[in-house]
Parts: C-alpha cells; sequence; structure tokens
C-alpha cells in the first residue's frame, strides 16, 4: 500500500511541474503586451519600457518562470496588473463560489446518475432501460449552457422561484447565497449526470454476469440486495474515474456557466484577466486549478485501493 501510494504521489508532483511549464510557456507565446495594454495604445515607447521593467517582464523568462514558480510554493501568486491587488486575494474572494458551485453539481449529479444507472442496468433491454438510456443520450447531446437559460427561464423568470443571477454573497445568509447557485449547479449537474448514469449501467451490467452474482441469487439473496450491496461495489471504479474527472471539469470547467448567471467565480475570473492580458492571474490561477484536479485524481487513485483490496495486493 504505502509503494503504491508513493507511486501515485511521484507522478503527481511530475505531473504538477510539467503543467507549470506548459502553462508559463502558453501565457509567454499569447499576443499582446500587458504594459501595452494597461497604459492604452498612447502611451509612448519609454512608458511602456518603464512599466515593463516594473513588472517584470523584461527578465530571462528561466528567471520569471523560476520566480513564478516559486511563488507558487509559497502560495505567493503576485500582483494582478489589473486590479492591482495580490492574486491570492482575488482567488480567495472567487473560490467561495466556485467550490461550492462544484460541490453541489457533483452533488446532484451523483444522486441522479447512480439510481438512473442501477435502475436502467437492472432492466436491461426493457422499456424502462430504453427511457433512461434515451434520456441520458439527450443530457449528453445538449450543452449545459442550453440548459442555463430554459431553467433562466422557466423558474427564474416565469415561476420566479430563484434569481436569474448574480451572487449577493455569503453574509447575506447561508441561504440566499444557495439559492442563487441551484440553477447554475442543476445546469451543470444534467449532462455530468447523463454521463455517469451511462458509465454505472455499462460497468453495472460487466458485474451483473460475473460467477459470484449468480452465486449469491442461487443462495437466495433478494435482487435488490445483490445490486446494492454486491454489485454496485464492484463497478465503482468506473464511476470513480468519471466522478473525479467530472469533478475536476466542474471546478475549472465553468466559464461559460458562471458568465451566463453572472457569478463571481474561478471561471469568470480567468476569463476577464485573458481578455485584459493579465498574466500573473491567468497563470496563477490555472496553475491552482490544475494543482486541484490532480488532486482530485489522486484521492480518486487512493480511493481505487479502497474500494477494490485486489490493487493493494498488486502492488
Amino acid at each position: 500500500m504505502t509503494a503504491y501510494l508513493l507511486k501515485r504521489l511521484i507522478i503527481a508532483a511530475v505531473t504538477l511541474v510539467l503543467a507549470s511549464t506548459v502553462v508559463f510557456a502558453v501565457m509567454e507565446i499569447l499576443p499582446g503586451d500587458p504594459a501595452r495594454l494597461m497604459l492604452g495604445f498612447n502611451a509612448s515607447a519609454d512608458q511602456v519600457e518603464l512599466l515593463r521593467n516594473q513588472m517584470g517582464l523584461n527578465a530571462p523568462l528561466p528567471l520569471r518562470y523560476l520566480h513564478w514558480a516559486g511563488g507558487l510554493l509559497s502560495l505567493d501568486f503576485g500582483r494582478s496588473y489589473t486590479y492591482s491587488v495580490p492574486v491570492i486575494d482575488l482567488v480567495r474572494e472567487r473560490v467561495v463560489v466556485s467550490l461550492p458551485l462544484a460541490l453541489i453539481a457533483l452533488a446532484l449529479s451523483t444522486v441522479i446518475a447512480i439510481p438512473v444507472g442501477l435502475f436502467s442496468a437492472s432492466r436491461q433491454g426493457r422499456a424502462g432501460d430504453a427511457l433512461a438510456m434515451g434520456a441520458a443520450q439527450l443530457g449528453v447531446a445538449v450543452p449545459n449552457f442550453w440548459f442555463a437559460l430554459m431553467l433562466i427561464y422557466l423558474f427564474a423568470v416565469w415561476l420566479r422561484l430563484v434569481p436569474a443571477g448574480g451572487f449577493p454573497g455569503w453574509g447575506a445568509g447561508a441561504w440566499p447565497a444557495v439559492k442563487s447557485l441551484l440553477l447554475p449547479a442543476v445546469a451543470l449537474a444534467l449532462p455530468q449526470a447523463a454521463i455517469l448514469a451511462r458509465v454505472a449501467r455499462s460497468a453495472l451490467i460487466e458485474v451483473l454476469n460475473e460467477d459470484y452474482i449468480r452465486t449469491a441469487r442461487a443462495k437466495g439473496l433478494p435482487y435488490r440486495a445483490v445490486l446494492w450491496r454486491h454489485a454496485l461495489r464492484n463497478a465503482m471504479i468506473p464511476v470513480l474515474t468519471i466522478l473525479g474527472l467530472q469533478f475536476a471539469f466542474l471546478l475549472a470547467g465553468t466559464i461559460i456557466i458562471e458568465n451566463v448567471f453572472y457569478l463571481p467565480g474561478l471561471g469568470r475570473l480567468v476569463f476577464q484577466a485573458i481578455t485584459q492580458r493579465d498574466l500573473i492571474v491567468v497563470e496563477s490561477v490555472v496553475m491552482l486549478l490544475v494543482a486541484a484536479v490532480i488532486a482530485v485524481n489522486l484521492l480518486v487513485d487512493f480511493s481505487y485501493a479502497v474500494v477494490d483490496p485486489r490493487l493493494r495486493s498488486r502492488q
């Protein structure tokens, strides 16, 4: 078990270093001069050069990378060119929106998908299976921003049950804040639930054809008990894989939804920083999201060993 965990930690560390190199290189080759954008196109060349020196943009690339990467290790993300505040302060302000949104969406996705997958697998080839998988296929095909617009029209414009957008802040109370995240979370969760339901169904059907399932049934165990106690746990490896990928997507890929609902989250911050050529914000937030994705995948790898003891014995 120790060797298994150590191997995964080494892979995660190497991945993080490679990802930081790629992120820094991509940001450097993007067109546009941050100093020129900040001063405006009427600024003189001397003024632009002076600002570039103050921002450290004229330093050699390897030195700039080492300075930036070293700052990341100490949670010193630098100072935003546009907002003139530490990037870590911007992250703190926005993560309290994006993280709860991702967690609520992931919870909704799981609560919807697992029962649907179980229902469909237990009725393989029947009308209920076809209906459930047809709905799942529709959920995969329809983009989440369309779901978002339909939810806004139905629940915010027509029924007026929830706000159409914006975020009042957690200082306004837990329920008003959660209420403003419900529609975005549902819009994010529906396509992910459709994917997860299809994966859960396929994994369960494969497990239900195993010999030990037939043995359990032959001993007289009720089908429901076999399905929940034996089949579901052994089908969790692919389900956990998809859950890890989905949480990473929900945390890092909410730019469209946050813009549709006008939420001040990390996705919207990255979008604004890209348009403003605020390189230090883009680099730091993207690397923070990359680190979160790697950490989630690492937890998923650890959960494999918990769910399936055979993995521990192989190591």
